[in-house]
């Protein structure tokens, strides 16, 4: 059997802020569905669901903690997966807004952003010839023009209010080889403590493309940087890239993260009807190739998780 620490995470990114609804009927938009999608998730296999919230009368992202209280308060009463918050939010919102849940629920955990960068996804509004929500064009067109915004400065003040006070660990999200070395300064800083838990993404644009030999490169950079020991390893792969990269980075020792945030689709042509889905196909895999399953115990025990009584919501 596996020690704690062998087993592979599933986390599952169930809404996102990027997706829009006429590119999937099935993606998650009320607080009603994003919890029914959250809590099957849980029920699938994923040891962390990591949260947005969006406008339930059109689906577009909000950062308005009244949302979030809808469905986040729901979803922990239903399971005992980690319940981690976005604090990317959207391009289009400010480091206020997107700290205000974060700051108000002092989650186990967070996701955080390590660098400002080009996020874009507008190639994708040339395949859409009639969109559903107004806002929806513009929003997904713009991103050619934006940039997601997260400074050293920004970085710090993550750091010390939800981090340091709060006790919050994160979801250190990286797109780019530059941003592990963004890491390792705040962690030579004496900023960051481990464990570490890396997300490493491929196949957004403005960062890494989905090759594999990124992956090598950034799990190799990672050992220099940190010491194998000195973090947990994880993959995001977008769209298509999604389940190829993360059989990979398992086969690697590294822990794998789904949701219809990352991706649509189940397979080619194939949209996921819930991210459920998309967690059993991956555990299906991960099981094929003798890897166990961590549950959201073992995920607290090995990232030093300070647990779900000390929450705040």
């Amino acid at each position: 059997m596996a020690s704690t620490s062998d087993k592979v995470i599933i986390s599952c990114a169930v809404t996102g802020s990027v997706h829009t609804p006429t590119m999937s009927e099935y993606l998650p938009l009320t607080p009603d569905e994003i919890a029914e999608q959250a809590i099957a998730a849980a029920e699938a296999g994923a040891a962390i669901l990591h949260l947005h919230a969006r406008d339930p009368r059109d689906g577009r992202p909000s950062s308005d903690p009244a949302v979030f209280d809808q469905f986040v308060p729901r979803i922990r009463d239903a399971t005992d997966a980690v319940i981690n918050i976005t604090t990317g939010g959207s391009t289009r919102m400010t480091l206020e807004e997107r700290l205000a849940y974060p700051l108000q629920a002092k989650p186990e955990m967070c996701s955080l952003n390590m660098g400002s960068m080009n996020f874009s996804i507008h190639p994708a509004a040339r395949r859409v010839s009639e969109w559903k929500y107004d806002w929806e064009q513009a929003h997904v067109e713009g991103m050619e023009d934006l940039i997601f915004r997260n400074t050293f400065r920004d970085i710090k003040h993550i750091l010390k209010v939800l981090g340091e006070d709060c006790g919050t660990r994160f979801e250190f999200e990286c797109y780019d080889l530059g941003h592990l070395y963004n890491l390792a300064h705040f962690v030579d800083e004496g900023l960051i403590q481990g464990p570490l838990f890396i997300q490493s993404i491929y196949g957004i644009l403005g960062g890494m493309g989905p090759d594999p030999e990124n992956l090598v490169t950034m799990r190799s950079t990672a050992d220099r940087l940190f010491g194998r020991d000195g973090y947990r390893f994880s993959i995001l792969g977008a769209g298509r890239h999604q389940m190829r990269l993360l059989t990979m980075g398992a086969v690697m020792g590294g822990n794998v993260r789904v949701g219809l945030e990352d991706s649509l689709y189940l397979g080619k042509g194939q949209l996921a009807k819930t991210c459920a889905e998309q967690v059993q196909k991956i555990r299906r895999i991960l099981e094929e190739l003798s890897l166990e399953i961590a549950t959201p115990d073992e995920a607290r025990a090995t990232l030093g998780l300070k647990g779900r009584h000390a929450v705040g919501f």
